[in-house]
C-alpha cells in the first residue's frame, strides 16, 4: 500500500471518528435540550397550579386567616421523599376521586396523603374546601389537617395519619359480633360532640353534610375522628342555613334538605340519627328493605313506636345495652324526624348521650334537655306518616 492510500485511509478513519463525536455530541445536546424545556416547563406548570390553587384558597380564607395559605403549604418534593415518589407499597386504599398514601414528613410526622386521580373542578373545588374548612377547627374528635401541596393541578392534602380504619369497617366485620355496645355509644358521643362543636363552637359554623361510617375514622384506641369534609360548608353568622345544590350520600340525606335544597344544621342531625340506628342494628341503610317495603330509618321508627325493636337490633346490642337502649332509640329517632324542627340539636343530642352513660350526669343534665325534642320521647309516635313521605321524597330526588 502507498503513502497515498495510507493517507487515505487514516482521512477516513480521522472522519468517521469526528463524525461519530459529532453525532454523539448532537444527541447529547438535544437530549439536554430537551431535559431542560422539560423542566423548565415542569416548573411553570408548578408555578402556574401553585398560583392558581392559593389563589383559590386565599379566597376561601379571606374573611377567617389568610395565613394559613402560606403556613399549610407543603412542597410536591417533601411528599414524593415522604412516600418513597408515591410508591404503590405506600398505598393505604382509595376509591373513585383518588388514592391515600401512608407517608412520614421531614419532622418524622406520619400523615396520610390523599392524591386525586383526575382533573374535575369539582374535585379542585373540594380539595381547596376541605384545605380552608379544616384548617380552622382544632379539635380531638376531627382529623387534624398538617397542610396541602398546591403545585399539582389538583391539591393533595397531607392528614394526620389514623391507624385504625374507619367505623364502618369495624361495624359491619363478618360474623355476629362487632365492636362492643360501649364502643359503639364512645363513638357515638365522641362523633356528636365534634358536630356540636362544628354548629355552635367554631369560629363559623360548619355544616359537615357527608356524616356516616365511612367518615368516621378511629385511632389505636377507637377514639372517633371525623373526617372528608369536601362537602362541608359555612354557615353565615347571621343566616340559619342556605341553599345549596343538594349533595351527601343516598341513605344519610337528610330527606327535607333533598326536596328544597335548604341545607342546615339540621340535617347534620339526620344524617347522624341514621348512623345511630346504623349502631344499634348493623343494618345498611343504603340497601336496608323490610318486607313491608319501608328502609331502616322508617322500619325502625315504627318498631320503636310498637315497643318491637328486638325484631331489628343487633342481637349483639340486645345482650350488651341493658337499660340504655330504649333511651338511645329514643334519641336516634328524634334525630331522624321528617320536620328539622322537630330534631333535637347536635348540642342537645350530645348532652343525651353523655348521660346515658353516667345516671349521675343524666340527672345533672335533666333540666338542660327536658324541653328538647328528645324529653321523654316526645312526638316519638306521632307522625307516623311522616316516614312514609319521607321515603316518597327519597325517591322523587334520588342521588
Amino acid at each position: 500500500m502507498n503513502d497515498n492510500a495510507l493517507l487515505f485511509s487514516g482521512l477516513n478513519v480521522i472522519i468517521g471518528l469526528a463524525s461519530g463525536a459529532g453525532l454523539i455530541l448532537l444527541v447529547l445536546i438535544a437530549y439536554y435540550i430537551s431535559y431542560k424545556f422539560k423542566l423548565q416547563r415542569a416548573q411553570m406548570l408548578k408555578r402556574k397550579y401553585f398560583e392558581q390553587n392559593r389563589g383559590q384558597l386565599l379566597q376561601q380564607l379571606v374573611s377567617q386567616r389568610a395565613d394559613i395559605a402560606e403556613r399549610m403549604v407543603i412542597t410536591l418534593e417533601e411528599l414524593k421523599k415522604a412516600t418513597n415518589n408515591f410508591d404503590k407499597a405506600r398505598e393505604l386504599g382509595g376509591g373513585g376521586h383518588g388514592t391515600v398514601y401512608k407517608g412520614i414528613l421531614s419532622d418524622l410526622h406520619v400523615v396520610a396523603i390523599k392524591k386525586p386521580k383526575m382533573v374535575v373542578q369539582r374535585e379542585i373545588d373540594e380539595f381547596i374546601n376541605e384545605v380552608a374548612i379544616l384548617s380552622q377547627i382544632n379539635h380531638r374528635n376531627v382529623v387534624k389537617l398538617y397542610g396541602c401541596c398546591l403545585e399539582t393541578e389538583v391539591p393533595l392534602l397531607v392528614y394526620e395519619f389514623i391507624s385504625n380504619g374507619t367505623l364502618y369497617d369495624h361495624l359491619h366485620v363478618e360474623g355476629p359480633r362487632s365492636l362492643s355496645w360501649d364502643d359503639r355509644l364512645r363513638i357515638a358521643t365522641e362523633t356528636a360532640k365534634s358536630l356540636a362543636h362544628l354548629h355552635s363552637t367554631a369560629l363559623v359554623p360548619i355544616i359537615h353534610r357527608d356524616i356516616k361510617p365511612a367518615n368516621i375514622l378511629l385511632d389505636d384506641t377507637l377514639t372517633a375522628k371525623v373526617a372528608d369534609f369536601g362537602a362541608s360548608r359555612y354557615i353565615p353568622l347571621d343566616k340559619s342555613g342556605l341553599t345549596t345544590m343538594v349533595q351527601g350520600t343516598l341513605g344519610y340525606l337528610d330527606p327535607m334538605y333533598m326536596h328544597t335544597w335548604r341545607l342546615t344544621e339540621k340535617s347534620d342531625v339526620y344524617s347522624f340519627g341514621v348512623m345511630l340506628i346504623e349502631l344499634m342494628t348493623r343494618k345498611k341503610p343504603f340497601t336496608y328493605m323490610a318486607s313491608e317495603g319501608n328502609g331502616l330509618v322508617a322500619h325502625f321508627a315504627t318498631l320503636f313506636a310498637e315497643g318491637n325493636l328486638s325484631e331489628i337490633l343487633d342481637p349483639q346490642v340486645m345482650s350488651e345495652g341493658g337499660n340504655r337502649i330504649d333511651e338511645i332509640a329514643a334519641i336516634a329517632v328524634a334525630c331522624v324526624k321528617l320536620r328539622g324542627e322537630e330534631r333535637p340539636t347536635m348540642r342537645q343530642v350530645e348532652l343525651r348521650l353523655e348521660a346515658a352513660q353516667s345516671p349521675e350526669e343524666f340527672e345533672a343534665n335533666g333540666d338542660i334537655v327536658a324541653n328538647s325534642p328528645l324529653a321523654c320521647g316526645a312526638g316519638l309516635t306521632s307522625r307516623q306518616y311522616s316516614m312514609e313521605e319521607e321515603y316518597a321524597l327519597s325517591a322523587r330526588y334520588p342521588r
